[in-house]
């Protein structure tokens, strides 16, 4: 009998309460990952990206159901966002200016040989336009304070300020990695209100 793995309760940083910050521990986890900029809702680098990334997410978990006998749920999506000027993403919102790495965590059990033979796969299929960009990379955030945010991307801004103004100075810690969102919704069915997305900041103590 095929084994299936549910990595979101197996990790236990997906299901994180509206309306509270949590400080988590976060391990090193491998993802697929895309680079891009600029704004998301117009940018082709954002679509190709997500249409490059899922296509091979799919093909590894059937490749790991046929030959290894472990199945598995693929993961949300999820993105790392960033800007030269931070204001340009938490308060201006002037998405032209946001760089992003889009990302799919894989299980800790799918070698670079099964990326690379998964890749072959989607290769001959076509559809993934940025396959030869995409990569495979540990990121190791660690000590991370997350939320849930329920509403559209663009009320994130003022969680955001309590999060980087008021609670991470408040609890003795200091930002460190980038801002990580993980898309609990699928934003083509659900409204924009009832988006679901965890808000996560790597962090570190202040000595």
């Amino acid at each position: 009998m095929t084994v299936k793995t549910d990595l979101k309760k197996e990790l236990g940083l997906y299901a994180p309460r509206r309306g509270r910050f949590e400080v988590v521990t976060v391990p090193p986890l491998r993802y697929l990952m895309v680079d891009g900029h600029g704004d998301p809702n117009t940018s082709d680098e954002y679509r190709d990206a997500i249409q490059t990334i899922f296509p091979l997410a799919y093909a590894l978990k059937f490749l790991s159901k046929r030959s290894l006998d472990r199945d598995y749920t693929v993961m949300p999506f999820e993105a790392l966002w960033w800007a030269d000027d931070m204001a340009a993403f938490t308060s201006a919102r002037d998405k032209s200016q946001w760089r992003w790495t889009a990302l799919n965590l894989v299980p800790d059990w799918i070698t670079d040989a099964h990326v690379e033979e998964a890749t072959a796969t989607v290769r001959s299929k076509g559809g993934a336009p940025r396959l030869d960009e995409l990569r495979v990379e540990t990121l190791d955030e660690g000590l991370s304070v997350q939320t849930l945010h329920v509403g559209s991307y663009d009320d994130e801004a003022p969680v955001l300020a309590e999060l980087h103004d008021v609670f991470i100075p408040d609890a003795g810690l200091t930002m460190t990695g980038r801002h990580h969102e993980i898309y609990l919704s699928d934003a083509r069915r659900a409204a924009p209100e009832k988006l679901r997305t965890i808000l996560r900041q790597p962090v570190s103590r202040v000595d």
